[in-house]
């Protein structure tokens, strides 16, 4: 995922928005950008009765990484993320699904 031709590591995000208390998973992917090309979205589990909307995620992660990591392409909220057997994030399908 590229965001002005800087790499961003979606592991690295992913691991920071676990941080969140209250999400129990979660996965970003590239969406297309005019400007930059692509960039971060997130797509979120969370626990039963947590009251976390977009904002709340944004100004997280907003706050802890440089300005072209930031969340430009959103957060969403899914009941769950897609893993192969392994336990890997299945990003194409993330995609497909809820582009």
């Amino acid at each position: 995922m590229a965001a002005s031709t800087r790499a961003v590591s979606p592991t690295e995000l992913e691991n920071l928005i676990l941080e969140i208390e209250g999400i129990i998973d979660a996965a970003v992917v590239g969406v297309p950008d005019d400007l930059a090309g692509e960039v971060p979205r997130a797509y979120v589990v969370t626990k039963p009765g947590q009251n976390l909307n977009e904002e709340d995620i944004q100004k997280f992660v907003s706050s802890k990484v440089t300005h072209y990591k930031k969340l430009a392409g959103g957060v969403k909220f899914i009941n769950s993320i897609p893993r192969n057997p392994s336990g890997k994030i299945l990003r194409n399908e993330l995609k497909i699904q809820h582009s």
